[in-house]
Parts: structure tokens; sequence; C-alpha cells
């Protein structure tokens, strides 16, 4: 038994050991070498959350992509430790996940899963334009992506933007080239060399004339015209400069009319593609509490709402949306800038959302845990209340102390004041009993002149 635990134990040390050597620790050292190869870092904080989450996820990257011979190697660095390497590559937060493939740095903003990670490292890893040199090849690989960049044609300017462009938006999507032939019979171009993104059922070539720079384009057209929103696409599609219009449903409380209003938004994104793609994106999203979270209000369910978040503005119908005339209605008012607008980026709504996270924090710390919860928030406040009590205690006692302090020495303002009062009732008792006294002895004299002078015939008599 005692050999067969040890067994385990070595087993489990050396399949540690396999996977550790699988993602390397990255030093300084790190700067020359890096151009060798092609690689996904994750630059992380010891203390961070989220970096210790992310680290089984990023050994079992590190054994995917080693087990399946990809070419990028595995690494992770220590941001507090060599943050001067750290700074080099821009890091600002933990954990920054970045793809580095000669001079240039991809940063991953994707779901931090064990699969999209992978595929966001495959995707950039490769070529920025894969070929496509049969219509075999082009089916298969129309089947696996649901929006498709091709070129088509031969050598051209048009072709060296194209790969400029790949070059820069890889990190999204993937890039291809083809010649004419390879296209199904139901495509034609208008001419060649020319663009297409194939998406939705259909097809939508690039016109310089008309939608701007190639780079622009491909930034607005990378999504799908309708597609489900959750937290991290609606940041994605941030990123395109659209508005978003969102179904907000609850297909289990709100079957029926979170259909209705999904397939009526749904019908708005392909009926008026023309009038409201270069504009806006349509999707739809379960349940509402990321919405109130983002707009710190209360939406109802089902309802519209179309997001602006370069701004973080936010318009809501005024009446019900249940017809498709009414949705088209609201959403040009939004458009010619009819529609009333709310939230934004001013200091009110920044306050105002300062206090919406803490209140929303602390609500989510009791809601989880209500014993850890008075712990965090009752403890401190117990802590200041007695810090209170003792300064103002302490305030009171030493205002006792030298009140008694000047009793005893005499200093007391009250007894100043009788001091001088008897002081001068005393002045004034001497002032009036020597008066008295003076006027006591100015009729005595008087007395004795007049005994003196009624003498003094008798004394003449006498003589």
């Amino acid at each position: 038994m005692a050999e067969v635990r040890v067994s385990l134990v070595c087993a489990v040390l050396f399949l540690s050991s396999v996977v550790v050597a699988l993602v390397e620790d990255l030093d300084d050292s790190f700067k020359d070498k890096r151009m060798d190869d092609v690689w996904i870092v994750d630059f992380y904080a010891p203390w961070c959350g989220y970096c210790k989450k992310l680290e089984p996820v990023w050994h079992d990257v590190g054994a995917e992509l080693k087990s399946s011979g990809s070419p990028v190697r595995v690494g992770k660095m220590d941001a507090t430790a060599y943050s001067g390497m750290a700074s080099e590559f821009g890091v600002r937060g933990y954990p920054t996940i970045k793809l580095l493939k000669g001079d240039m740095a991809y940063n991953y903003k994707g779901p931090r899963t064990k699969d999209d990670i992978i595929e966001f490292a495959n995707r950039v890893a490769g070529p920025a334009v894969r070929p496509l040199p049969s219509k075999q090849m082009f089916e298969h690989v129309m089947k696996r992506h649901d929006v498709l960049f091709v070129y088509i044609g031969g050598e051209s300017p048009l072709k060296e933007k194209y790969i400029e462009v790949a070059s820069e938006l890889i990190v999204y999507t993937y890039f291809f080239s083809a010649l004419e032939d390879v296209l199904p019979e139901t495509v034609t171009l208008p001419e060649l060399p020319s663009v297409v993104v194939f998406k939705d059922g259909s097809y939508f070539t690039y016109d310089q004339y008309e939608d701007g720079s190639l780079s622009s384009w491909v930034n607005r057209e990378r999504f799908q015209g309708y597609l489900p929103i959750d937290g991290f696409t609606l940041y994605e599609l941030g990123e395109t400069g659209k508005l978003v219009a969102i179904a907000i449903i609850d297909e289990k409380e709100h079957a029926e009319d979170s259909t209705r209003l999904k397939n009526l938004i749904q019908r708005v994104s392909t009926e008026y593609r023309d009038h409201f793609n270069r504009d806006f994106q349509f999707g739809h999203m379960e349940g509402n509490d990321y919405i109130n979270g983002l707009i710190m209000g209360e939406v109802t369910v089902p309802s519209v709402i179309i997001l602006n978040t370069s701004n973080e503005q936010y318009f809501l119908p005024t009446e019900s949306m249940d017809t498709i005339e009414k949705l088209v209605n609201f959403i040009n008012s939004v458009l010619d800038g009819t529609a009333p607008a709310y939230g934004g980026d001013g200091i009110f709504q920044r306050v105002k959302r300062v206090a919406f996270d803490a209140k929303s924090t602390v609500m989510s710390v009791f809601r989880s845990s209500p014993l850890l919860g008075c712990f965090l928030f009752g403890l401190p406040l117990g802590v200041i209340s007695l810090m209170c009590y003792g300064m103002c205690t302490a305030e009171a006692d030493d205002g006792a102390d030298d009140m008694e302090l000047m009793k005893r020495e005499g200093f007391t303002d009250e007894e100043e004041e009788e001091e001088d009062e008897e002081e001068e009732e005393k002045r004034r008792q001497a002032a009036k009993l020597e008066e008295y006294e003076d006027e006591e002895g100015v009729g005595e004299d008087g007395g004795e002149l007049q005994q003196k002078e009624e003498k003094s015939p008798e004394e003449k008599k006498a003589d």
C-alpha cells in the first residue's frame, strides 16, 4: 500500500511538472528571445483574484497548444516583479493577455476560456490572409464561419490595403483571399478586384465611395446583423462605433411577448439593412439584470432599448413596440436626434455611478453571505463608533479635570467674578464708613466750639 501511495504521489508530481513546463515563467531575458517565436503571454499580479482564476485555464491552454503541434509558445510573467517589461508591452491591468508575433503585439479581449484563447492564438499566429485555392475549400470555410471576409482578384493596390487591414484586425476575425473561379455561381461581383463579406445568408461588397475606409468597413461588418448579446459582446460591439438596438426578453416567463419582440427586431435588421446597417447593430439579451446595472435603472421585460456605448447614453421608446412600423419609427427618431437621450458620461452620472456601484457591492455581499457582510461592514462601523465615543468622553473628562484644577487654583471665571464683586462691595462699604465717620467728627467739633462760645460770657461775668 505504501508503494502504491508513493507511486501516485510521484505520478501527480510528474504530471504537475509537465503542465507547469508547458507554461514558461518569463523574466527580463524574455525581451531578447521573444523575436524567435510566436508567444502568447499572461501578464499577471500575484494578488489578483482574476489572475488566480485564469491560472488553471492557462495551464490547459499550454497543454492543448503543445499537444496540437501549434507553433505558439505559452508563457506567463509577474508584471509586478518585472514592471519595466510589463510597461514596454503596454500592460495597464491584470490579467493582460497578449500574443507577440515579431514586432506586433496583439491584445486579447475575449472570454477567458480555453477554447476562445486557443482559437485566438491559432488565428493570430497564422498568416494575416489565408488563401482559398478551391471551391471545396471555400465551401468548407463558409460552413465554419458566420462572418467571412474574402478578397477576390489578383495583385492590386486594394489587395495591399486588404493585407494591411487584415494584419491589424485579425484579432477579431479571419481574412481570406481567392480567385473568382472558386466562388459559387450565385455570387456575382460588379467589378474585380473586390472585397466581399459573406454573412447572414448573403454577401455584401465593399464600396470605397459609399463605405469609407476599408478598415472602418471591416470593423462595422465583422458581426452578424442580428445576434444574441451579453456583457462581453456588448463591449465588443462598442468598438464598431454603432448604436446597439437590443430586445430585452425573458423566454421563460414572457415567452410569447418576448418571441414576438425578438422577431420584430430581427426583421428590421434584415429588411431595413440598407437604411440602418451603417449606424445600428441589432440583437437580443436574455433578462434585464445586466442592462439595469448598466443604466442604473429598471427596464421592463420585454422591451427595446438602444445604447450608445461611446458616451453611455441610452434611448427608451415611449410606447409599446408591437408593430414593425412603431419600431422603425423609434429607431428613426434616435437616428435623427428627436428621441430623448438618458444617461451620459457627465460629472453627475459619474458620481451616480460611484454611489450605485458601492451600493450594489454592499447589497451583493449581504445577499451572498449576510454574516460576512455584517463582519466586513459592521466591524469597521463599530470600531469607528468606539473611537468617536472615546474621543467625546475623553474631551468631557479633560474639561472636568481642567475645571477641577481651576477650582483648586481659584481660576474659574465664576469665582473670579464673585471675588471681584466682594472686593467692590467691601470698597463701597469702607467708603461709606469713612464718610459716616467724617460726618460724626465734624459734628462733635462744632459742639465743642459752641460750648466754648457759650461759656465765654459767663467766664466774662465771673471775671
